[in-house]
């Protein structure tokens, strides 16, 4: 079966087709952190469904290249560094260094980039953006001196949201990176400098201020992963403005379709309500490990329901995680018992691909989860009633390895070795249990490649270790 998306642009299930196909790479853009706080977990909800999406696509052979981006100067952050009385790198830093430590508790394999929007190159980028754009005439300096979009150039303006601009009238221009649809206006791609700004500012030819929120993602997705990408993620509230202004400019730019896929989440709520400070449910991902519970507690639930629907988080489902994942921990135990030093022998489960066809629908996450725990329980009866071999152990165990690539919710802490490293060996292990010896020994070869070595034992495990 092929794998297939809800795209977002289209409203429809479509086949994902990459642009690379005979090269079996996929261009992933994914929008990151705002780095003035720390990220709440309706923002990992996000990231968690990105990697879901990145480890399936990997399981299915494809070559990810992905890219998130930290937006580091926009209105909040310059708020927060003057509040504090320092530099805005000194008052971003500490909340970029919690985001990645927020994302290996939560077993988030990182993106091969993460560009700041204050980024030299970055900067050096957007204004080349704005200057084409305002060349070819779909952007203009107004008397405010800053730099602006006009909507009016680009016919095609909300086709992401699917909004009728006939019905709607522009209010006048925007220049706050946050606006609502209701004061639907050509935005700001350059923000001519004022007292509010400080000494956050670039040079530019068109005088001293900073980018728009907007022509950050533009600038930081083309330079790194060209002028069409396959897919763009992010949450529903990023579909307008933001990703629609990205459209705008970044199709202007280069005359070419931006993005082929677009998939938004939907949002997550807490105790059925939005999340709120002033209403006390208002959750980072450090608040939830001080009560007690897990990375890997925390991944279960934001993972657990399908990206599209919303997630009503409660505290009472961290508990159902937990026991969720104490299913498999117990189901993992009682099958390395049974296997012992036993090779692995054919099981139906073992070699069925329901959990990967479950993904391949528009990552039915819970599907798959349905095909894993019908096997937990299959497997248990058949080792209570004495019918499962111990070969049939190991070949259930090889079958788990297999899926923990995409699922990530192995007992234990996570292992320090890199993701890819990992998700190929749990491919050598299926291409062994195959007997598949020249895929085997070309895996091996890819994984010294990245720097490890794998050494097989006598009861026919595997190990991993760093080449010195």
């Amino acid at each position: 079966m092929s794998i297939r998306f809800f795209n977002t642009l289209t409203r429809a299930l479509e086949p994902f087709v990459p642009l690379r196909a005979e090269t079996g790479e996929v261009t992933l853009y994914t929008c990151g952190p705002t780095v003035y706080s720390y990220a709440h977990i309706g923002n990992f909800r996000a990231y968690m469904f990105e990697d879901l999406l990145q480890r399936h696509l990997e399981a299915r052979g494809y070559r990810v290249r992905r890219v998130m981006n930290l937006t580091d100067v926009d209105d909040k952050t310059i708020r927060g560094c003057r509040a504090e009385g320092i530099p805005l790198a000194d008052f971003t830093a500490r909340f970029k260094a919690a985001f990645f430590e927020d994302l290996d508790a939560l077993r988030i394999r990182r993106a091969d980039a993460y560009p700041a929007a204050t980024d030299p190159e970055n900067i050096e980028r957007m204004i080349a953006m704005i200057g084409q754009l305002l060349a070819s005439g779909h952007a203009y300096q107004a008397e405010d001196r800053s730099v602006y979009f006009r909507l009016s150039s680009f016919p095609d303006y909300g086709k992401l949201a699917h909004l009728d601009l006939s019905e709607l009238r522009p209010s006048g221009r925007v220049r706050s990176d946050e606006y609502e649809k209701e004061s639907l206006g050509d935005f700001a791609l350059w923000k001519a400098w004022d007292e509010a700004d400080g000494p956050v500012a670039w040079e530019s030819p068109w005088g001293r201020g900073r980018p728009g929120w907007h022509i950050e993602c533009s600038a930081m997705a083309t330079r790194l992963l060209g002028d069409e990408i396959d897919i763009h993620c992010g949450g529903v509230d990023n579909i307008f403005p933001h990703h629609e202004a990205e459209i705008a400019q970044s199709e202007c730019c280069t005359g070419r379709r931006f993005v082929r896929t677009w998939l938004h989440c939907a949002h997550l709520l807490v105790e059925g309500q939005k999340m709120s400070k002033s209403l006390g449910n208002f959750f980072t991902l450090r608040d939830l490990l001080a009560k007690g519970f897990s990375g890997r507690e925390i991944r279960y639930a934001l993972l657990s329901v399908h990206y599209r629907l919303p997630l009503n988080f409660r505290i009472a489902g961290l508990e159902g995680a937990r026991s969720a994942l104490g299913r498999i921990d117990e189901w993992i135990a009682r099958l390395t018992d049974h296997a012992g030093a036993a090779a692995a022998e054919p099981h139906p489960a073992a070699e069925s691909d329901a959990f990967g066809a479950a993904l391949d629908e528009d990552l039915n996450i819970s599907a798959a989860l349905a095909v894993l725990f019908d096997t937990i329980r299959d497997t248990h009866r058949a080792l209570d009633s004495g019918t499962l071999t111990p070969g049939q152990a190991r070949a259930l165990l090889d079958w788990w390895t297999k899926i923990d690539t995409v699922l990530a919710l192995a007992p234990g802490e996570p292992t320090g070795i890199p993701a890819e490293v990992e998700a190929l060996a749990a491919r050598r292990a299926a291409a062994r249990s195959a007997k598949d010896w020249a895929e085997s020994d070309r895996l091996r070869d890819a994984i010294r490649a990245l720097g490890w070595e794998i050494k097989d034992t006598r009861d026919g495990a595997s190990k991993l270790s760093r080449i010195p």
